[in-house]
C-alpha cells in the first residue's frame, strides 16, 4: 500500500504491518483513504479530530443560511372589522414586515356584504396608507369571488 504519514509526507510503498506499526508509534490511525487505486493509498490520522472537522463544517455551512426563508403571511379580515381588532391585526402585520416577511390582507365578504365593496376597498386602502413607510405594495387592492386581497412587501427586502 502507498503511505502517506502524519505530515503529508508521501512516504512511499509499504507493507500493511509496517504502516499498523508506524500509526501505532505516533498513536494514530492508519486509515485508506483510496481504496480502488493501485495501489491503495492510506493515511497516518487521528480519525476522530478529522470526523469532528467535518461535522463542525456542516455544521458552519447549515449557519451561512438564512435562518427563515420569506414567507408569504394572510391577515384576514371582513368588511365590519373593528378598529381596535383592525389595529391588532395591522401591529401583527408589522412584526411580520419586520421579519422580512411577505404580508396579503384578506378581506372576505358575506351575503349581502358583497353589495358594499367599497367598505372593502377603503379598508385596503387605509392598510395600504398605515404602511407606506415601512411596505411597498406588490398587488394593488383585487376582487376574485368572495374575497379582496392585497398584497404588501417590505421596503428593505427589495434593495
Amino acid at each position: 500500500m502507498r503511505l502517506i504519514d502524519e505530515e503529508n509526507n508521501q512516504v512511499g510503498i509499504v507493507a500493511t504491518r509496517e504502516a499498523l506499526s508506524r500509526a501505532r508509534e505516533v498513536s494514530l490511525d492508519l486509515v485508506e483513504v483510496a481504496p480502488t487505486s493501485e495501489p491503495p493509498v492510506c493515511r497516518i490520522m487521528d480519525y476522530g479530530k478529522w470526523q469532528y472537522q467535518q461535522k463542525r463544517k456542516l455544521r458552519d455551512a447549515h449557519k451561512k443560511h438564512p435562518k427563515h426563508a420569506i414567507s408569504l403571511k394572510e391577515i384576514r379580515l371582513r368588511p365590519e372589522t373593528d378598529t381596535n381588532d383592525l389595529n391588532i391585526k395591522q401591529k401583527h402585520a408589522l412584526q411580520f414586515l419586520e421579519k422580512g416577511h411577505k404580508v396579503q390582507f384578506t378581506v372576505f365578504f358575506r351575503g349581502r356584504q358583497m353589495l358594499h365593496k367599497e367598505k372593502g376597498y377603503g379598508l385596503l386602502t387605509k392598510i395600504s396608507e398605515d404602511f407606506q413607510e415601512i411596505a411597498k405594495v406588490e398587488r394593488p387592492s383585487k376582487m376574485t369571488g368572495r374575497r379582496m386581497t392585497l398584497l404588501l412587501v417590505p421596503k428593505q427586502a427589495l434593495k
